[in-house]
């Protein structure tokens, strides 16, 4: 039973309280490719429910800190940085635990730079590192053995410190009024015109294309 669950968010009759009993409104749902073929088959039976077809667009998996390999787990705080970590656990998880890409010894490093497709801390700062120049700069100078793990692991912990800095001040904020409004079932910004001017021109296009 558990494809159909995934697929009922596709249609928008799912959420009355928003769309009403309307089925001619397109959905867009964002996924990692592990979920790929439930909206492949939502897509293949779809029409013959008379109803839209969904478009999807994947996300990159986010690699847990001990490699690609790996999976972040709520029963491993070793695997992930918390969105509740101090300053000085996520020194240590990064320092301790995040996979390098860099070489087994010195040498080795300069020698061949860092693989930079396995390296945790270079693939979680393609995430968190809004300058892309220093991103490119990290990039080739890791990758040719410039820059050591060591140097790369500290930029992502001083990111990642100033993001969580942020992020947890503005959760100090939140009450539990502001809690129980997001959840609540509501009605939202209406539908947006254009979907309703693609619906007419489509209506249109069938009525023309029937005579």
């Amino acid at each position: 039973a558990y494809p159909p669950i995934q697929s009922v968010p596709s249609f928008s009759n799912t959420f009355p309280h928003i769309f009403n009993k309307r089925t001619d409104i397109p959905s867009l749902i964002p996924c990692a490719i592990d979920q790929d073929p439930y909206f492949r088959m939502t897509r293949d039976v779809a029409a013959r429910l008379k109803y839209e077809k969904t478009s999807c667009f994947y996300s990159t998996f986010f690699p847990a800190l001990q490699g690609l390999k790996s999976k972040m787990a709520s029963s491993d705080a070793t695997s992930s940085i918390l969105l509740t970590d101090s300053p000085a656990d996520v020194k240590k998880k990064i320092n301790k635990y995040a996979f390098s890409g860099g070489g087994a010894t010195l040498e080795e490093h300069r020698a061949n730079g860092a693989n930079l497709e396995v390296d945790v801390p270079f693939q979680w700062l393609k995430f968190f590192l809004e300058d892309d120049d220093k991103l490119e700069e990290i990039r080739v100078k890791y990758g040719k053995g410039e820059m050591l793990t060591g140097e790369v692991k500290a930029l992502l912990i001083d990111t990642l410190n100033g993001f969580l800095k942020e992020f947890q001040e503005r959760r100090k904020k939140v009450t539990d009024a502001d809690v129980k409004k997001f959840m609540e079932i509501r009605k939202i910004n209406p539908v947006p015109k254009r979907f309703e001017e693609a619906r007419k021109a489509k209506e249109e296009a069938e009525r023309l294309a029937k005579q």
